[in-house]
């Protein structure tokens, strides 16, 4: 058994991946200017490592997509956050009127104004919007992660896919060349009369269909290569492969359920959708019991001797809205005339009859049932793959052991081969067959190993241990639970 190294772990993302699932129901994230994507990595020129591979996929259109999606949350975090604060507008008007109009002179008025709108009470639309976009941009970073993790999943099981092309090749180049072996001994055999000619055509035709599988061998590793230049965008020159790391996830079944449950984008999502539904039911329900009620003060030079309004100042606060506006009034014309005063407005709708709001809150609570429901839905569905992808885990834990046996024994049969040559008792060709089964022993052994690892990989996709922005092979302590 081989140890395991967890890989993938350093240069941190900032706050776009350090979002902890607490926060995706409902506390605020960061602001939007703390946590920008990282920069894309153009690929290194030469042949590549894993671990070059993995930093080259940061700069591949996928990764870059999903950076742009979890930008677009921010900038709607940015555009609430903007909504919410204080609001200031300038006006003016102007009139030229002239009454009578047979005899009288035209006279102009004008009035600048200045208006200035925030939201206060805390049951206001506005900052509801700005806690909806703050739990869309934790819900945003897990899925963004979760994104990041499925291409790396998808990188490891390109790279392993490389390894096993290139270990069958490896395993047919050395069938063609026993092959050929083969035929030369049976043609000498024929010389010498121990072989008939159907035995030599019939060494030729294994020695054709050797060369056969070994062009279809070599084509299947440039097929291999040509997946993780898809996967990158771009063409690279693989390294060398080295064996696969393991990152299986460390803990029970349990454990990883309770992990899964609180990492998972979709339950995140469908925690943040309860969230909003409960916000909407809360405000629907406020609406309900609040009146449309405004209270307002005035104050400065009410009214001339025309009635005319001069300089004044006033303020508005909308109850069930939650705002408070102000104004400032200051006509161009003389006011010295006016009487200054103060005025105090009370307004408030009661709807008797056809309450609109009542259907509101009934839509509003059935809004919530279904968000709800998607909820469990989403966290069954979690617990299902995370429940799969743990058997199949140990499914192919399992048939390890009877992998390392057949290798061992592939390695005795060639000691013992290569003993009976040297007692004269067994021939060359015996040694060169038995160091091939060896060979295909130890690529079965290899591609035991790999499933082991690419279904550690795959839980830990499931249960979103898997961090693709932390790059190194030290042990961290959530993947500590590989392969002894």
């Amino acid at each position: 058994m081989f140890r395991s190294r967890p890989l993938l772990l350093s240069l941190l993302l900032g706050t776009a991946l350090s979002l902890e699932p607490a926060r995706a129901q409902g506390s605020a994230p960061p602001s939007p200017a703390s946590s920008p994507p990282p920069p894309a990595t153009a690929p290194q020129s030469g042949p590549l490592s894993l671990n070059d591979l993995l930093l080259a996929l940061r700069a591949a259109p996928g990764w870059r997509a999903a950076d742009l999606t979890y930008r677009a949350a921010q900038l709607t975090l940015q555009s609430a956050r903007t909504r919410a604060g204080l609001s200031v507008s300038a006006g003016a008007d102007g009139a030229l009127n002239r009454v009578p109009w047979d005899g009288g002179e035209w006279k102009g008025s004008g009035t600048l104004t200045v208006t200035a709108s925030l939201a206060v009470l805390p049951w206001s639309p506005a900052f509801e919007g700005v806690r909806s976009a703050e739990r869309a941009l934790a819900a945003a970073a897990l899925t963004l992660r979760a994104e990041r993790a499925s291409l790396t999943a998808q990188l490891f099981q390109a790279y392993a896919g490389v390894r096993q092309a290139q270990s069958a090749l490896t395993a047919a180049q050395a069938q063609t060349t026993l092959a050929a072996r083969v035929l030369t001994i049976t043609q000498a055999q024929q010389t010498q009369g121990l072989q008939t000619g159907a035995g030599v055509l019939e060494r030729q035709a294994a020695l054709e269909g050797a060369q056969a599988a070994e062009a279809q061998a070599a084509r299947a590793v440039t097929q291999a290569q040509q997946a993780i230049t898809r996967l990158l965008g771009t063409a690279v020159t693989l390294a060398p492969t080295s064996s696969l790391p393991d990152l299986t996830p460390a803990g029970d079944l349990p454990a990883l359920l309770t992990r899964a449950l609180a990492q998972r984008p979709e339950v995140n999502r469908a925690r943040a959708a309860v969230s909003d539904a409960q916000a909407g039911r809360a405000a629907a329900a406020l609406d309900v019991r609040l009146p449309d009620l405004s209270a307002g003060v005035r104050a400065g030079q009410l009214a001339d001797a025309q009635g005319n309004p001069g300089r004044t100042v006033s303020a508005t606060l909308n109850v069930k809205a939650g705002v408070l506006g102000a104004q400032v009034s200051v006509p161009l014309r003389d006011t010295s005339a006016a009487v200054t005063g103060v005025a105090l407005s009370l307004s408030a709708s009661l709807p008797l009859l056809g309450r609109p709001q009542d259907t509101a809150l009934a839509q509003a609570e059935l809004g919530l049932a279904q968000a709800a429901l998607a909820l469990e839905t989403a966290q069954q569905g979690a617990e299902l793959e995370v429940r799969t992808r743990f058997a199949a885990l140990e499914d192919e834990r399992s048939g390890l052991p009877a992998a390392q046996t057949r290798q061992a024994a592939a390695a005795l049969a060639v000691q013992n081969a290569r003993a009976r040559l040297d007692a004269g008792l067994g021939t060359a060709l015996d040694v060169a067959q038995a160091e091939l089964n060896l060979l295909q022993a130890d690529q079965a052994l290899t591609a035991a190993r790999d499933r082991v690892t690419l279904a550690g990989l795959a839980l830990a996709q499931a249960t979103a241990d898997l961090d693709p922005l932390l790059l190194t092979l030290a042990p961290t302590p959530l993947l500590t639970g590989g392969r002894p």
